[in-house]
C-alpha cells in the first residue's frame, strides 16, 4: 500500500476576526474491497477514508462524512473565522480505524 500523507495549508498569521481559508489534502488509496490483487488473486481489504474532522483549541469547526464514492486522495477546503491564537487540529478517520492526524498553529499578528 502506499504511504497515506496528510498536507495542510493554513495562514501562518491572522487577525482576530479574519477569515482564512484552509486547504487540506491526504494521500491516501481508498481501496473499495472490489478490487483483486493481481498477483495472489484475493480481494484487496476495503481502506477508506470514512470521516475527517478539523478543530480549532478543542472545539470542531469542521467535519465531513465521507462515502465510499470519492476519490482517492480527498481535498478538503473550508473558511473559517479565528477566534485568536491557537491550534488546528485535523483527522482523518479511516475504515480499518487508523486516524491520520496533523496539527498547524496560527499565531496571531
Amino acid at each position: 500500500m502506499a504511504k497515506v500523507k496528510p498536507r495542510v495549508k493554513v495562514p501562518r498569521k491572522a487577525e482576530v476576526g479574519e477569515v482564512i481559508t484552509i486547504k487540506t489534502l491526504i494521500s491516501h488509496p481508498m481501496e473499495s474491497g472490489q478490487r483483486k490483487d493481481k498477483k495472489t488473486g484475493e480481494l484487496i481489504p476495503r481502506q477508506i477514508i470514512n470521516r475527517f474532522v478539523a478543530s480549532f483549541e478543542g472545539e470542531t469547526v469542521f467535519e465531513a462524512a465521507v462515502e465510499p464514492a470519492v476519490s482517492a486522495n480527498p481535498y478538503f477546503s473550508f473558511d473559517m473565522t479565528v477566534p485568536g491564537p491557537g491550534t488546528l487540529a485535523f483527522e482523518w478517520h479511516d475504515d480499518d480505524g487508523s486516524v491520520y492526524a496533523q496539527e498547524k498553529k496560527i499565531k496571531i499578528g
